[in-house]
């Protein structure tokens, strides 16, 4: 009987509303008094009951809930025969819980867009050949599988065959579809939108990159910051606390209902729900946006941030060398860099193919007599002519005669950080090229952005060398920038900071810095949706996407602020209400219950506010 009653609350709150109205309509209408008074006595019952049953249930596990004391506010109305009190009160009570309810899980639909996303089936290769759909329970790793256009890829593979266009908005929140063909990696819940892909099964299940983004958001949200946990503190003393008073109200004034009326209006309903709506609807926006906000705690130490630490590989800069800049000598550029992308086709040094992606398509000749020099670069003769590709070393090797303007150019080369090669054909200076890791497009604008939100210090660690550092440092116009820094003494350089009483966040890619990220208060992995990313960091970007820092950090904060806002609305509504009742005639129980479940609607559409959070 319990279950029936509270799973038909809803609907009890409706007749009880409809009980109301008829009896009003009897009195103000039809002017019948008692029609009235006991169409108001069987709404109290029916809206008692199911505030009864959980007041009943807390009782059990002995916790003093707001449902206790609705039940004894609306027991002494009932008993002093104030039937109109009693029928409104449990009414909005009901109402108030069905409309908090409501809104609760439009939050809750970030979340829930997710697990709708996850994929219930797969096209399976059986031992004939045959293609068969069976669950995805039953994919194991290794098996082959096919995804047609429209379908939804069901696992974390690798293609075997095939080429398409696939959306991978579930994983990083971008929408734009990512070519997939042959050896490209494809996650589980991203979906086909065009194309017909065979992929190998690599992690089926939960342990797919889908299951575990759902898996960290539901604990994240069921995670509780330090004011939560000490609003349930408060609670499970204010709650009782306000027992007493009314009890002592009642003892003093011998008026029980001004004392039942401070049961109703001292109910702390906004305040115990109005952190975790915040909560909630903060982490629903992150993921919304390809963001992983793993707690509220992580919410709160976020918010405060003043000193931000990023690697640079991967981080600050693409991860990939690329000609950054070029110059030309002695006219026959073309016919140089022929022969430049002609010897760079032989060899396996890193920057070889950095150089060839920069020439693009040229004509090749045959390349012959090749001589390494080790550390310097190569030798070779390319149709009949001696072609030298190297460094300054080799050029002076090979006697080639280096202008004024070579020597500046290299001069500046070296400054902007750029590895050299140069190229000489026939004891003449052709091509000079730098070779660098470039800064992801829109890095500095994205910085500042930080800079606004109150991080003081911006500071780079890195393994390369210190020029290097030093000049993606002044292009970016970083605090702070440390050279030739292994990962041990990166987290020592971490470490130092927040003995300082730095609030610190490390930003990097997950895999070497993994030290880094578990040392700072805040770890940020660029990690693309890594394993070692998702565990180790407290923020994951999961398509590795530095513009999305810069939201991530404004709405830990929005997040963080709008908590406060809503402890202050639930207090200030609490301190207001019993003012009024102590200062003024027109506070009663039905005022001061519709004032709080309004508090409580208020402080549950101001934390849904944050669903629609953008960083201006």
């Amino acid at each position: 009987m319990q279950r029936l009653i509270l799973r038909n609350r809803n609907q009890i709150a409706l007749i009880s509303g409809i009980l109301i109205a008829a009896a009003f309509t009897s009195k103000f209408v039809l002017g019948s008094l008692v029609v009235f008074e006991w169409l108001l006595i069987v709404a109290s019952i029916l809206g008692a009951a199911p505030i009864g049953i959980q007041a009943y249930q807390a009782l059990k596990v002995k916790v003093v809930s707001i449902d206790v004391l609705v039940t004894i506010a609306v027991t002494g109305a009932f008993l002093i025969r104030n039937f109109e009190e009693s029928a409104i009160v449990t009414f909005l009570f009901l109402f108030g819980a069905y409309l908090e309810q409501r809104t609760l899980n439009k939050t809750r639909s970030a979340i829930k867009e997710l697990t709708e996303m996850a994929p219930e089936s797969a096209l399976k290769k059986m031992a004939d050949g045959e293609f068969v759909e069976v669950p995805v329970e039953d994919v194991d790793s290794g098996d082959v599988l096919l995804v047609k256009t429209g379908a939804k890829v069901p696992v974390d593979g690798t293609v075997l065959s095939g080429e398409g266009s696939v959306n991978e908005a579930s994983i990083t929140g971008e929408s734009i579809p990512v070519l997939k063909e042959a050896g490209s990696q494809v996650y589980a819940g991203t979906i086909l939108d065009n194309g017909t892909l065979q992929i190998r099964a690599d992690r089926v299940g939960e342990d797919t990159t889908f299951g575990r983004i759902i898996e960290l958001v539901e604990e994240a949200q069921d995670s509780k910051s330090e004011a939560e946990r000490f609003i349930d503190r408060f609670s499970r003393y204010y709650t009782p606390a306000i027992l007493v008073l009314g009890f002592i109200v009642w003892l003093v004034s011998r008026n029980l209902e001004l004392a039942i009326t401070i049961l109703v209006l001292g109910c702390p309903g906004a305040l115990v729900i109005g952190v975790p709506v915040s909560n909630v609807a903060g982490i629903g926006n992150g993921a919304r946006h390809g963001i992983l906000l793993k707690g509220s705690e992580v919410i709160s130490d976020f918010s405060r941030l003043d000193t931000m630490v990023f690697d640079k590989t991967g981080t600050l800069t693409m991860g990939n060398p690329s000609v950054a800049e070029t110059e030309f000598y002695g006219g026959h550029g073309e016919e140089a860099l022929s022969y430049l992308a002609s010897v760079e086709r032989e060899s396996d040094h890193p920057l070889a193919k950095a150089v060839l992606e920069a020439i693009g398509e040229t004509a090749y000749h045959p390349v012959s007599a090749t001589e390494v020099v080790k550390g310097a670069g190569i030798v070779a003769t390319v149709n009949g002519h001696r072609v030298a590709v190297g460094n300054r070393a080799l050029m002076e090797q090979e006697q080639v005669e280096l202008s004024d303007k070579a020597q500046a150019d290299i001069a500046r080369f070296e400054r902007n950080g750029n590895s050299l090669v140069l190229t000489a054909v026939d004891g003449q200076l052709k091509v000079l090229m730098g070779v660098r890791d470039q800064v992801r497009p829109g890095v500095r604008e994205n910085l500042q952005r930080l800079r606004k939100l109150g991080v003081k210090h911006l500071v780079m660690l890195s393994g390369d060398n210190q020029g290097t550092v030093d000049a993606v440092s002044r292009e970016l116009g970083l605090t702070e920038a440390h050279g030739n820094m292994l990962p041990q003494d990166k987290s020592a350089y971490i470490k130092r900071l927040i003995d300082a009483g730095r609030v610190v966040a490390f930003v990097g890619d997950g895999v070497n810095d993994s030290p880094s990220l578990a040392l700072a208060q805040i770890g940020i992995a660029m990690g693309g949706g890594t394993d070692v990313a998702i565990e180790t960091s407290d923020v994951v970007l999961m398509n590795s996407d530095f513009g999305r820092l810069p939201h991530a950090l404004g709405l830990a904060k929005a997040t963080a602020g709008n908590m406060k806002q809503n402890i202050m609305i639930a207090v200030g509504v609490v301190l207001v209400l019993l003012t009024s009742l102590i200062f003024s005639d027109w506070m009663n129980m039905s005022i001061g219950m519709l004032v709080h479940e309004g508090s409580i609607l208020a402080v549950i559409l101001n934390g849904m506010r944050l669903l629609r959070y953008r960083l201006r």
